[in-house]
């Protein structure tokens, strides 16, 4: 048991890149919620149980999973601007960004590209949902450039996977990372106004259209949030340095924890309570700034409370599941969606989702759940770990 307890415990020590164990848990937590809501989309099941005396359902969870995506870019902010908050509190020179783009390019663009070609020789073209080539060939060259949240037919009706929008806006993020992190280390105040100014009206001009759907999703509209992982990290290197890790800080942490969860919590609960679909996309755009600011709270309440939460968030298996959360996005819609073409499991009803067929739902989130760990596991270990290290290796000969 002792042994057992170590071998959990070392996965919450920082390594030598400075990473946040309780992170891990967290980007896991994002990752996986997104693919419940899909997985809750295709099977219908909820589950629900007894709390003491108390009937609890998790469908407020499920139907408003879509959301904890803003936490994944909210995430991506906070760790690609910390390097320079910490140099700002240490008095140093900031990093610079020499090699930034070829970081990131090691980090998204093997897996990428091949889950986009795969998708494409060997999902959407054998089915035949395009109506003509020209538009195969657009659909292919708009994931491939990272600008298919930009037209219709490429977000909305795409054969390939309609979840790698969330890619091409962090894409986009990227080529403005090096501009914004100059000027909010310069100016903080004044960035952090701008680029809140900018994603309040993109947001109030969506919420005025009739039809919202392209407008959601575009990075103009989350720029706050991205901002908002600067400041986080800001607040995160100032209580690193200054912060004392005693019981009572440990405490008041948790306290902001328990505070951010009931605060995420009702906004799950407003947001699923929308049945409408205009409805749902103009509440989406209202509660987006305020939740990247309790999620911001819940990522610093996770890494600075109580020791049992950060060894519960913070562990080898976490560290695991984050490590494969990239490719765990990347393939489970496509996984779900085939399982569902192939009739994989077979059921007893036509469509067994829809009348609650217990066995089917079950069977239907197991295989869809296993198989896309297999194959995150072989994308992760095949491709992800050794095209990044040989990118990174060639950049440093």
């Amino acid at each position: 048991m002792h042994r057992l307890i170590a071998w959990w415990r070392d996965g919450t020590a920082l390594d030598r890149q400075g990473r946040l164990p309780p992170l891990d848990g967290l980007r896991a937590f994002f990752i996986f919620s997104v693919l419940a809501y899909h997985y809750w989309q295709h099977s219908w099941l909820t589950p629900t149980f007894m709390l003491g005396d108390r009937f609890v359902s998790l469908d407020p969870f499920l139907r408003s999973g879509y959301l904890w995506v803003d936490g994944l870019l909210l995430l991506s902010g906070f760790l690609l601007y910390l390097p320079w908050a910490r140099a700002r509190e240490a008095g140093r020179k900031p990093p610079g960004f020499q090699g930034f783009y070829r970081r990131r390019a090691a980090r998204v663009l093997p897996s990428y590209l091949l889950h986009v070609l795969l998708v494409f020789v060997l999902v959407a073209l054998p089915q035949g949902g395009y109506p003509s080539p020209g538009a195969a060939l657009f659909d292919l060259l708009a994931h491939l450039s990272f600008t298919q949240p930009w037209f219709a037919s490429t977000s909305m009706n795409t054969q390939i996977n309609g979840a790698l929008w969330t890619l091409a806006v962090e894409v986009q993020f990227y080529l403005l990372f090096p501009l914004l992190a100059r000027a909010f280390n310069r100016l903080p105040l004044t960035t952090w106004l701008g680029g809140a100014a900018i994603a309040f009206l993109y947001r109030g001009y969506a919420m005025l259209q009739g039809h919202t759907p392209m407008l959601v999703n575009q990075l103009p509209g989350f720029l706050d949030v991205y901002l908002n992982g600067f400041v986080l990290a800001w607040v995160y290197a100032r209580l690193e340095k200054s912060a004392r890790d005693d019981g009572l800080h440990r405490a008041l942490m948790g306290a902001v924890l328990l505070a951010a969860v009931i605060g995420l919590a009702a906004l799950l609960r407003h947001q699923a309570a929308q049945r409408q679909v205009i409805d749902l996309r103009v509440s989406q755009l209202m509660i987006r700034f305020p939740q990247s600011v309790l999620t911001g709270l819940l990522m610093l309440g996770a890494c600075f409370g109580p020791g049992a939460i950060r060894m519960l968030l913070g562990n080898r298996v976490t560290r695991l599941l984050g490590a494969l959360s990239y490719q765990v996005y990347l393939w489970h819609q496509v996984v779900a969606q085939q399982l569902l073409r192939w009739r994989f499991p077979p059921s007893v009803n036509q469509h067994p989702y829809m009348v609650g067929e217990r066995a089917w739902q079950l069977g239907f989130l197991v295989s869809a759940l296993a198989l896309t760990l297999l194959i995150s596991l072989a994308a992760h270990y095949l491709v992800e770990r050794p095209m990044r290290r040989r990118i990174l290796r060639g950049a440093g000969r």
